[in-house]
């Protein structure tokens, strides 16, 4: 069972994924059932696109990984230090870690 916030949310999630993989599109469907229940900001990643050395040096072989934060207007990426949920994950795992950002 989701929790009723009184409160805008402020959080960000941020998906590191990688084609093909099928827990990567698991990950995008709970990520969206979420999604149409809680509004958040989104961010997807493809660890193995040109660009993205940092994040394929880190996840390469973990995908899918999802980051929550909190938003804040100054910051738009995410950082390595954010929240995370790795692999396998279920809707009330993400809306838990959405409640830990917004109170950090």
């Amino acid at each position: 069972m989701f929790r009723a916030s009184s409160r805008l949310l402020d959080c960000r999630i941020t998906l590191f994924t990688r084609t093909p993989c099928s827990l990567c599109d698991t990950a995008k469907n709970v990520i969206g059932n979420v999604k149409t229940k809680r509004p958040f900001a989104y961010n997807e990643i493809n660890v193995m696109e040109s660009g993205q050395e940092k994040w394929k040096a880190i996840y390469e072989f973990d995908t899918p990984v999802i980051h929550v934060e909190k938003s804040g207007a100054e910051e738009k990426e995410t950082k390595s230090s954010a929240l995370k949920l790795m692999h396998r994950f279920k809707e009330e795992d993400v809306v838990r870690l959405m409640d830990e950002a917004e109170c950090a």
